[in-house]
């Protein structure tokens, strides 16, 4: 049975009105939308980026955390410049593939880090991460880099995904990228806390607006807009910030409520917790033979240009790092020298390190991974010009072909 139009309740001068009005409130809202667009971008194109984020859940053991969305190509712009971003079937930024069994005769690097690491406003070429890589072929040596950098991963996130996935990739060297945020976003993620002396599990989920994001990224427009669009970015990354800002604020009050601690102790916390995660990520990566390097990203110095930037590890976590390293590579020791040269940040966008800067930290990262069979002992650390500064000892790094049973000598660290 059909029904005709004419059968619909209501007088059909009724109709037509409802259907002018629907027409009226779309071209309203595309007309203050165009025009939010346009203000938008002549008097906030050099401070609003179109960074979309391509987020999605993913299940690593008994965590759920992020990663990025699998085999995706989105693209991120700025007043910088214009970047895109391909991944893989494992999320990674890569355009191909990594079977977890390792091949033989290959050196595999796992890189763990946020939007550092995964290389926002960067290339994908020109990341730390392929220029290891690329380095490292440059020496003779096969060798896959694995870039899991995710925008907004803390330490807390690594850890879990590096016990629960990263090390079925069998890697032979893990480097770590540290931002200053780092101390914050720890806390932030709720992961791990210090009981009684100790670090345990609190929680095992952690995927701030995930969901939000599988629903925005499902659609073409929405995708489209986040990509083009500055009205748009104005408004999502207005959101996303205030929730960031909450959850924060959300969880420094818990710490200071469940385990009694004055507000102006949280820092310490923050601090210590720290420093407990990085001295489990090197007692597994000591128990598996793994070489770690954590590398000092800077954040740019806005009081001073001329500076060009500050370093993210204060001097007395400096010390928990070289005790809990192998390699650590201050920002100073591996910019220093090129400040006022160059830019070593982007100067609009969100300022992440800058294509050059990739470059001299993957350079770094290569000589601790094919340095000559003499090193630094323990607790001697390298000079600024990479030289060592006591005694001698054997490399970590053995070279592949060798085998993976073969032992590694005591760490060293550089800083």
């Amino acid at each position: 049975m059909t029904t005709d139009t004419a059968d619909i309740p209501g007088p059909p001068g009724r109709r037509a009105g409802w259907f002018s009005k629907i027409v009226l409130l779309s071209t309203a809202i595309s007309v203050s939308f165009g025009l939010g667009e346009i203000f938008t971008r002549l008097l906030l194109k050099t401070k609003i980026p179109l960074f979309p984020r391509y987020h999605t859940g993913a299940e690593y053991g008994e965590f759920k955390l992020r990663r990025l969305r699998p085999s995706t190509e989105f693209f991120h712009e700025s007043v910088d410049g214009r970047w895109k971003f391909t991944t893989n079937a494992q999320g990674f930024r890569d355009t191909h593939d990594y079977a977890r069994d390792k091949p033989k005769g290959v050196l595999r690097v796992l890189v763990l880090g946020d939007s550092h690491t995964q290389g926002f406003e960067v290339r994908q070429d020109r990341t730390y991460a392929e220029i290891i890589e690329r380095s490292l072929a440059q020496h003779g040596m096969k060798a896959e880099v694995l870039n899991t950098g995710v925008s907004g991963f803390s330490n807390a996130e690594e850890l879990a995904f590096f016990e629960n996935e990263g090390l079925k990739y069998a890697p032979d060297v893990v480097v770590v990228g540290f931002f200053a945020n780092d101390f914050e976003d720890n806390v932030k993620a709720g992961l791990f806390a210090i009981e009684g002396g100790a670090l345990v599990v609190k929680k095992t989920t952690h995927q701030p607006g995930v969901r939000v994001l599988d629903v925005i990224n499902s659609f073409f427009l929405l995708r489209w807009l986040s990509e083009n669009s500055y009205f748009y970015s104005l408004g999502l990354n207005t959101a996303w910030s205030t929730a960031k800002s909450m959850l924060l604020s959300e969880s420094e009050q818990a710490i200071a409520t469940e385990y009694a601690i004055p507000t102006e102790e949280v820092g310490d916390y923050k601090r210590n917790l720290a420093a407990a995660l990085f001295e489990r990520l090197h007692a597994v990566c000591r128990e598996h033979q793994i070489l770690l390097i954590v590398l000092d990203i800077p954040s740019m110095d806005y009081g001073d240009r001329d500076k060009a930037f500050i370093s993210s590890i204060p001097p007395d976590f400096a010390d928990v790092l070289i005790k809990n390293t192998d390699a650590l590579l201050m920002s100073n020791d591996v910019l220093g020298r090129y400040r006022g040269l160059t830019d070593l940040h982007l100067p609009y966008g969100h300022n992440h390190i800058s294509e050059f800067s990739h470059l001299m930290f993957g350079l770094r990262v290569t000589d601790e991974i094919v340095r000559p069979k003499t090193s630094p002992n323990k607790g001697a650390p390298r000079t600024e010009s990479g030289g060592p500064t006591s005694g001698q000892t054997e490399s970590p790094i053995e070279d592949p072909s060798k085998g993976q049973d073969e032992g590694r000598s005591p760490p060293h660290e550089a800083h």
